[in-house]
């Protein structure tokens, strides 16, 4: 018999399918009211599961997800679920993303999933993606950001002036795309011209960047950069030229990395690296938050909303 859900004291869960990893968050929610009467929200980590599925090296070779992959991709969401009860999770959203966008059997599969795994998922657009990604942060008024999310498939940028959105863009261009070589110098510079045109008559735009790669780069500086939460650019910059230029073998030694992030951070570091050269800032705000932070922190306004 299925444990009675306690109003305020739950759990949720998010599922992010990306072109690189598959992951899941599962956090502890206990809502209060504060003495002003306000609702007070209390989350707790209770498990993050990311498994290294890299559906990208598929789709953005020969445009569809494998019949090997995809049997890797069944047998993780059978996990997923499975965690989802074992954790008692009362609500949850996946996501998939640039890997199932590009996709043509990607629609198949997650029928197949919902059939067999019994997890509804949908693909979201780089748009809704970059939405989910930047409201999980919080930005001070009267400052302009650049939100940049960089994911094996796509990058999505978010700018923000004085609190307010001004424009969204998402570019086919991500770590797998570069590491297989499926970026075209045309689409590079166009995504370059994109970024000049979109922060023109933007002063101090602070970078706030986004995913497992900019997470790791962040690590892998001094302490203390690290206690401030920001990368210097100066500092990326080493990195990437050093990381540039060892082996995967190297890379994965000296730095005790994963094989599939040791190839991947580079093409990331550069990424970065193109992007603050144009509107020339000198630091990357990195509050290590990703796209399954942003969905907890949605499924939590949802739960408050309809209170």
């Amino acid at each position: 018999m299925k444990r009675e859900i306690n109003p305020n004291d739950f759990n949720l869960a998010a599922i992010d399918i990306g072109s690189n990893a598959a992951r899941i968050l599962i956090k502890n929610v206990k809502l209060s009211t504060d003495d002003d009467g306000k609702p007070s929200v209390r989350l707790k980590k209770l498990q993050f599961l990311r498994i290294p599925l890299r559906l990208g090296m598929d789709v953005f070779s020969i445009g569809r997800i494998s019949e090997e992959r995809e049997k890797q991709l069944m047998r993780t969401m059978k996990i997923f679920r499975q965690l989802l009860v074992i954790y008692n999770v009362e609500d949850y959203r996946a996501c998939a993303t640039a890997a199932f966008r590009d996709a043509k059997n990607g629609k198949k599969i997650l029928k197949q999933i919902y059939s067999k795994a019994k997890l509804d998922i949908e693909i979201v657009t780089g748009d809704e993606e970059a939405k989910i990604i930047r409201d999980n942060h919080v930005q001070e008024d009267g400052k302009n950001y650049l939100y940049m999310d960089v994911g094996g498939g796509s990058t999505e940028l978010s700018l923000i002036s004085d609190g307010k959105l001004v424009a969204v863009r998402s570019f086919n261009i991500g770590t797998i795309r570069l590491l297989i070589e499926s970026v075209s110098t045309e689409q590079w510079n166009e995504m370059g011209e994109v970024v000049r045109n979109l922060t023109e008559g933007y002063e101090n735009i602070n970078i706030i960047g986004s995913g497992g790669n900019i997470n790791k780069l962040h690590r892998l500086t001094p302490k203390r950069e690290k206690k401030k939460e920001c990368l210097m650019v100066s500092t990326l910059n080493k990195l990437y030229n050093h990381l540039s230029v060892l082996s995967l073998e190297e890379r994965m030694k000296q730095y005790d990395l994963r094989e599939d992030r040791a190839d991947v951070i580079v093409p990331a570091a550069q990424l970065f690296l193109m992007v603050a050269g144009i509107i020339n800032t000198d630091t990357i705000i990195v509050p290590t938050m990703g796209l399954t932070d942003g969905i907890i922190n949605e499924l939590v306004e949802k739960t408050l909303n309809n209170r």
